[in-house]
């Protein structure tokens, strides 16, 4: 037996596994009738099935970083041999959320798949081989015709309408595990056959599309064949033209009859190709034209579907509300009839009830009767309590006004004449006790006005005490006064005997009040008082001293000190 590549085997076991994905995803996003969104379970497994494939055979690229293999780097030549994908790559690299190349590469392909152009991204990389070399070892799935194929795959998802939110996903740290739990056959998918039938044509069809774009591709490689052999034989005519030899004469005829029996052959196989070609580009035509009409027919088909499923849907809830309404009618009739039971023995009880309350309306005839003669002894009585208490009469008026509000409401509110009745009594043994009460605080504010007789007489020998130590107090302070003038003059005198201290200009920068700098601007003044320094704002005062009969410049603080001087020796 042939032991078999296992780089081949693994190529064929992605093919197999991208092919299952891809088919599993249309046919179910096909039955799923709607927009499909990052979690839906198909979606999920088709991105960790492409990660797979285009990790196969990555090349390890070693730095000083210990930069590992990843499928950012061959992702990102796409924007540059395809400009229309530099708008999703720029978007990839301006997402906050995303730290690593593998985050970066999973965004990519979920960006491409929302536009549609996941496949033609992918064609033009495969293309050029020389640029995936870099990334990729020889084997690789996406250096051989498993990627080709893969990409052709991809072109039966243009079909699929997604949204996926990428910004707030965490693409990082997700881990890429293959699920076949959900590509294992089951019973519902025999029902199904019709429509893998569909898929499949479709599948054929692209592939037969793709064929027929690689032949071409061939033609034209032929094309350019035969325009090399015209160049080298235009060349060897201008050679043998310069040279008369005839051996070389000889062995260019020779070589002439080779190269025209080599062009001839060429010739014929590119009118066979040319044939060929032509007929491919109209058989080509006709397939595109049957493939649009079938994705017409499919789209009209899936519009059909989801128009009978709303409508289907919309009949549903119809007959479910049409179902409650029917419910709710026939609960209401039947609480319509137990409330019709229920309001005949209301009534019946209400008939039994009102000939009850004629009954007791006599009797509370009778009670009102002696209620209001309880009430007239009770005004008797508030009137003798009036004139032996003057300061309490407007309060047991308003309780009185309040007692005759409650017998008028006694007449409209039958039902509650016991517990009006007990709550007069209690009122009444209120006012007895509030009466016994106010008695007893008459006798305390008789007490109370003795005491506070006897407290102003205290007081107002006080005031006398106190008024008598105030007037000596003033008579010290003006002496106390007095005598600290006469210490300042003596002061004063003993300074003007002794010579006052003249500050020297040089030992003063600032101003001994406000602290200010002294500058060009802030010029320096003596105190003729005291001798110190300061700013004219400081010492803007003028008064006579009795070094100088004059007025001089004195400072603010010897200014304030010399007028209260004044002042106090004026009498």
């Amino acid at each position: 037996m042939a032991v078999k590549d296992p780089t081949a085997v693994e190529r064929a076991n992605l093919l197999n596994m991208a092919k299952l994905s891809i088919k599993g995803l249309i046919e179910s996003a096909l039955s799923f009738g709607r927009t499909l969104d990052s979690d839906y379970p198909p979606l999920q497994q088709f991105f960790v099935v492409m990660e797979h494939c285009l990790k196969h055979g990555l090349k390890v690229r070693k730095s000083f970083l210990s930069y590992n293999k990843t499928i950012w780097g061959p992702l990102e030549l796409v924007e540059k041999l395809y400009p229309e994908a530099e708008e999703i790559a720029a978007s990839v690299r301006d997402l906050p959320g995303l730290k690593t190349p593998l985050g970066r590469a999973r965004a990519w392909l979920r960006l491409a798949l929302m536009q549609k152009k996941m496949a033609d991204y992918l064609r033009c990389l495969i293309i050029q081989r020389d640029l995936l070399s870099e990334f990729y070892e020889y084997h690789a799935l996406m250096m051989e015709e498993e990627g080709a194929v893969i990409v052709g795959l991809l072109v039966g998802l243009n079909v699929i309408d997604a949204n996926l939110c990428v910004k707030g996903e965490d693409l990082d740290s997700q881990v890429g595990v293959i699920d076949f739990s959900m590509y294992l056959k089951s019973d519902d998918d025999i029902g199904g056959k019709e429509r893998n039938v569909q898929i499949a044509a479709i599948l054929d069809q692209k592939n037969y599309v793709e064929e027929l774009n690689r032949q071409l591709n061939t033609v034209s490689s032929l094309h350019a064949r035969v325009d090399s052999l015209e160049k080298s034989n235009t060349k060897l005519i201008e050679e043998v033209t310069k040279v008369d030899v005839e051996a070389e004469l000889q062995t260019y005829k020779h070589s002439r009859q080779g190269l025209d029996e080599m062009y001839n052959e060429a010739r014929r196989q590119l009118r066979e190709e040319s044939q060929l070609r032509q007929d491919m580009e109209n058989e080509l035509v006709v397939q595109v034209s049957m493939k649009h009409e079938i994705e017409l027919a499919m789209k009209l088909l899936e519009k059909d579907i989801h128009e009978k499923q709303d409508t289907l849907i919309g009949l549903r809830q119809q007959l479910d509300e049409v179902k409650a309404i029917n419910m709710e009618m026939y609960q209401k009739l039947q609480v319509s009839e137990d409330a019709m039971k229920e309001k005949n023995e209301i009534i019946g009880r209400l008939e039994d009830k009102t000939n009850q309350i004629n009954a007791t309306m006599k009797q509370l005839e009778q009670r009102l009767q002696q209620a209001e003669k309880a009430q007239v002894e009770a005004e008797n009585e508030d009137e003798k309590l009036k004139q032996e208490y003057v300061n309490k009469s407007e309060s047991l008026q308003k309780e009185f006004s309040q007692k005759e509000k409650q017998l008028l409401q006694l007449e409209t509110d039958l039902k509650i004449e016991k517990e009006w009745r007990q709550t007069l009594e209690d009122d009444l043994q209120k006012e007895k006790e509030t009466i016994s009460h106010l008695r007893i605080e008459t006798q305390e504010i008789v007490n109370l006005k003795k005491e506070f007789l006897k407290l102003q007489e205290k007081n107002r020998q006080l005031k006398r005490i106190c008024q008598d130590q105030e007037a000596a107090l003033q008579e010290l302070a003006s002496k106390l006064s007095e005598s600290k003038l006469k210490i300042e003059d003596i002061k004063e005198a003993n300074k003007a005997l002794q010579g006052q201290v003249w500050l020297k200009d040089k030992e003063a920068t600032h101003c001994k009040l406000c602290e200010k700098e002294f500058s060009l601007s802030k010029r320096k003044h003596h105190c003729r008082n005291c001798g110190e320094i300061f700013c004219n704002a400081c010492s803007d005062n003028e008064l006579p001293l009795p070094s100088s009969p004059k007025p001089v410049r004195v400072c603010d603080s010897c200014h304030a000190i010399l007028i209260q001087r004044c002042s106090s020796n004026v009498p």
